[in-house]
C-alpha cells in the first residue's frame, strides 16, 4: 500500500481493529490508550488517531467520537499486523469427518458449503467443480425402444449418472456390450476433460480406420460425453441468512440487494471464477472486488483443486468488520480437505 507506519502507529491500529471487530463499536482514544499499555497519554493517541485518519486507515462516524477502520484499514491490517493461526488437529478432523463420508460430487459441495456457514456464520459459497474434477469409473448401455440406448455412468467410484442417447441404429445387446468394453477399456480412469480431448481425436480418425463396433461406441461416446462440453458455471450457497444478523447490515434494502446478487449469481460467479488462477487464500474488501454489490462486503476465497488441477474455489462472503484471522485459515482448510475428498472419489 505504500504506508509505512511507526510501532506506536501499528500497535494502536491493530488494537482499534481487533476492537472493533470484536465490539462493532468505534473506539475512543481513552480505550485504546488503556488497552495498548503503551506508557503515552490519551492526547498523545488522539494526535496518533488524527494521523492515521489523515491516511485514510480510520474514520469517525459523525455519531461517535470513537474511530472504526476503512477499508484501507482493514488491508493493511489484512497484510501487515494480521497473525494467523492454523486450525487445530481437532478442527481439522471434524471439517475432515463431514466431508470424509459422501461420495456424491453434489452433496459434497453443498456440504461444503453448509460447513462454511456453520463455522464461520456467514455465508458460505463453493463453486460446482468443473468436469476436471470427474473421472470415468465405468460406462455400461442398455438399449431402449425406437433406436435409444441408456448409458449408465460411473463417476469416481461412486457418482451414478444416467443419460438418455438417440442413435442411429437398433444395436443388439452384444453390440452395446462390445462398445462399453472397449470404451471402459479406453477411457475408465480418466478425467472427463482428458475423455473429451480423446475422443475428438478418435473422431477425427477416417471411418476406414475402425470396425463397426469402435465406430458405433465413438458414436455413442460423443452424444453421451460432448453434448455438453462446455457445462454452465454454478456454486451452492448457504447461510445467507446469517447476514441479518450483523449490525452493519441492518438496512434492509442493502440485504435485499445482496441476497438478489446471490439468487442472480453472474457477479459472484465471475468473482470466484476469477480466482481460479490464484495460489492460495485471496482477500478482497469492500470494493476491491470490483463488484458494487459487494462494496460493504468482504469475500475470502482460496481454489481446490483435484490431482493437481484446480476445478474450482470456495469462499465466505460476510461483511468488512469479519474475523480474519478466523476465517482465512477456515477457508484455506476446507479448500484443501474438499480437493482431497474429491481426489478420494
Amino acid at each position: 500500500m505504500g504506508i509505512e507506519l511507526g510501532e506506536r502507529s501499528q500497535r494502536l491500529l491493530r488494537i482499534l481493529i481487533e476492537s472493533y471487530i470484536r465490539e462493532g463499536q468505534p473506539v475512543g482514544s481513552r480505550t485504546l490508550a488503556r488497552d495498548s499499555r503503551l506508557d503515552v497519554s490519551p492526547a498523545t493517541v488522539r494526535n496518533i488517531m488524527a494521523d492515521l485518519e489523515d491516511m485514510g486507515l480510520i474514520v469517525s462516524p459523525h455519531t461517535s467520537a470513537g474511530r472504526m477502520p476503512t477499508a484501507k484499514g482493514y488491508r493493511l491490517f489484512v497484510d501487515s499486523l494480521l497473525t494467523v493461526q492454523p486450525l487445530s488437529q481437532n478442527e481439522v478432523k471434524r471439517l475432515q469427518y463431514q466431508l470424509g463420508n459422501i461420495g456424491d460430487i453434489d452433496n459434497l459441495v453443498s456440504k461444503a458449503s453448509e460447513l462454511l456457514s456453520e463455522v464461520t456464520h456467514m455465508a458460505g459459497v463453493v463453486m460446482v467443480p468443473s468436469p476436471a474434477a470427474l473421472s470415468l469409473t465405468h460406462i455400461e448401455f442398455m438399449s431402449l425402444s425406437n433406436r435409444r440406448v441408456l448409458a449408465i455412468l460411473v463417476l469416481n467410484n461412486a457418482e451414478v449418472r444416467n443419460v438418455i442417447i438417440d442413435t442411429q441404429r437398433e444395436h443388439t445387446k452384444s453390440e452395446l456390450e462390445q462398445a462399453s468394453n472397449y470404451l471402459n477399456a479406453a477411457f475408465a480412469g480418466r478425467g472427463l476433460a482428458k475423455v473429451r480431448e480423446k475422443l475428438l481425436g478418435e473422431m477425427r480418425q477416417t471411418k476406414t480406420d475402425m470396425d463397426s463396433i469402435m465406430q458405433a461406441a465413438i458414436e455413442m461416446a460423443d452424444k453421451v460425453f460432448l453434448a455438453d462440453e462446455s457445462p454452465k458455471a454454478d456454486y451452492v450457497v448457504a447461510g445467507q441468512t446469517n447476514l441479518m444478523g450483523f449490525q452493519d447490515w441492518s438496512q434492509v434494502e442493502r440485504l435485499r440487494h445482496l441476497f438478489d446478487a446471490f439468487n442472480e449469481k453472474r457477479d459472484i460467479l465471475y468473482l470466484l471464477d476469477g480466482c481460479l488462477g490464484t495460489d492460495g487464500v485471496k482477500i478482497f474488501i469492500g470494493e476491491e472486488s470490483g463488484y458494487k454489490i459487494l462494496d460493504e462486503c468482504s469475500v475470502v476465497t482460496a481454489p481446490y483443486e483435484v490431482e493437481g488441477q484446480r476445478v474450482g474455489v470456495l469462499g465466505v462472503i460476510g461483511p468488512t468488520r469479519m474475523a480474519y484471522e478466523r476465517v482465512i485459515p477456515i477457508v484455506d482448510a476446507t479448500a484443501k480437505l474438499l480437493g482431497h475428498a474429491l481426489n478420494r472419489g
